[in-house]
């Protein structure tokens, strides 16, 4: 038996019916072209066969005297684990979609591996999809990415690769870059190091009051606690929503140069312009503009050793009708947060972090203090793979994250990049924010006006 760390024992205590908290990866292929008509069936029939699961997807939870362990599932039953479903007519994306956010809302059973596989057919285009879901006690978001993603091919003559949970790791050079920790994660670390972080808050004192005196003279500079109160901060429900989409990389970067910022920037100011519209539409615009939670990577050399992450806080400009203008006050919130840490040692971001995201730890450990607000959604940008996959002979078209949607924050964004696109995952609570797909359409929207506002054919 392994014990788990406290860290991952605090997502099984975080969980609750409305609150689960397993993430997830959705990923869409299209048909090799030498295909039958039974290709889905004996790929199901292929990936059944692999019936003994390797570590950790063999093993469950046991509790001795209150503390969890992980021992092996003497009685796995593959069958539990793995389902094969065909999705109905007309077998569009649509259907697709709704399929994962019914899923994604379910609990993962805590008697056996906590991990499900749903290979899914019937989708128009000579397309199939395959959506696994794993519990955060086991890996976070970005571990289960990479793993997906090595057990993959770069070869689309290669052929015998096992499903995720029977992988044997190998030593590859491809893999994901490095990225920040997802939220979830910082969230856990916050809390299970509450009291270590307090003791280091007068040693901040002097950057908080920085902060703060300059939040009053700049109304575009954000501070803790300067988050409205808005609709994505309410009490959330069991029920999910779950959108995709991909969006050409190669006009990000246009826009990105055109206003001489950075494709991160691009991003938030797509995700401010979707924000403020939607919320126009549910006449629940506030006057203030959201602020948004990032993580961020501060490397500023080519070194690959060590961890230099911060969360930053950023103005999404939501009370902005100009797209331009609302750009500019992104980039220059993100500039700003990165300078601010550039003059900061290591310890000290993660210090600063600590103390950003301590409001939101607060009220998902204890509910004390629901009026504490940091920050209203997350945004998170995960780098991918840049060349294409296949698995099997399969092209991976698409990869979509769906990540975790906690309470009083009914939103999540997640992307990440595949060869030349970028992979919106958004999932949310579907009674909080009903209609929430309709952000696709306006991230849409927002790359049009950036390229009109910058003068892009």
């Amino acid at each position: 038996m392994k014990a788990l760390s406290p860290v991952d024992q605090l997502f099984l205590w975080l969980e609750k019916r409305q609150q689960p908290m397993h993430v997830a990866g959705l990923q869409l292929f299209s048909f090799p072209e030498d295909a039958g008509p039974k290709y889905v069936s004996e790929l199901a029939q292929q990936m059944r066969d692999y019936c003994c699961p390797v570590a950790p997807f063999n093993q469950r939870l046991t509790r001795r005297l209150g503390q969890y362990y992980w021992t092996e599932d003497k009685h796995f039953d593959i069958d539990h684990h793995f389902r094969h479903e065909a999705l109905p007519k007309p077998g569009r994306i649509r259907e697709l979609l709704s399929l994962v956010s019914a899923e994604h809302s379910n609990l993962l059973d805590r008697e056996r591996p906590m991990w499900e596989a749903h290979l899914i057919e019937g989708i128009r285009g000579r397309q199939f999809a395959l959506y696994t879901k794993v519990h955060h006690s086991m890996m976070d978001g970005i571990s289960a990415m990479r793993m997906g993603m090595r057990a993959l091919s770069s070869d689309p003559e290669e052929r015998e690769l096992p499903p995720v949970w029977a992988y044997q790791p190998k030593k590859r050079n491809r893999s994901l870059p490095s990225n920040p920790v997802d939220m979830a994660s910082s969230l856990a670390r916050l809390g299970a190091g509450i009291s270590k972080q307090a003791a280091t808050v007068p040693g901040l004192a002097r950057e908080i009051y920085k902060v703060s005196q300059k939040a009053k003279k700049d109304e575009n500079y954000v501070s803790i606690f300067q988050a409205p109160d808005t609709m994505l901060n309410q009490t959330i429900t069991g029920s999910r929503r779950f959108a995709a989409q991909s969006y050409s990389l190669a006009r990000l970067k246009v826009i990105a140069k055109a206003f001489n910022c950075t494709i991160n920037t691009v991003v938030l100011a797509m995700c401010g312009h979707a924000l403020r519209e939607y919320m126009i539409s549910q006449n629940a615009l506030p006057d203030e503009p959201l602020i948004a939670m990032v993580p961020m990577s501060l490397r500023q050399d080519d070194s690959a050793g060590g961890n230099q992450i911060g969360m930053i806080l950023a103005n999404l400009g939501t009370h902005i009708c100009d797209p331009a203008n609302r750009l500019r006050v992104v980039n220059d919130s993100v500039q700003e947060a990165k300078q601010r840490f550039s003059q900061m040692s290591p310890e000290e971001i993660l210090n600063f972090t600590a103390l950003t995201m301590a409001p939101t730890g607060l009220n998902l450990l204890t509910g004390l203090a629901p009026n504490w607000r940091a920050f209203n959604v997350v945004i998170s940008n995960v780098p991918g793979p840049k060349e294409p996959l296949y698995w099997n002979g399969a092209k991976l078209k698409g990869m979509y994250p769906v990540s975790i949607v906690l309470d009083r924050i009914a939103l999540n964004i997640t992307l990440t990049s595949y060869q030349d696109q970028l992979e919106f995952g958004l999932i949310a609570c579907r009674r909080t924010l009903p209609s929430m797909q309709r952000l696709l359409d306006y991230l849409e929207q927002s790359i049009r006006e950036l390229e009109i506002a910058a003068g892009i054919k």
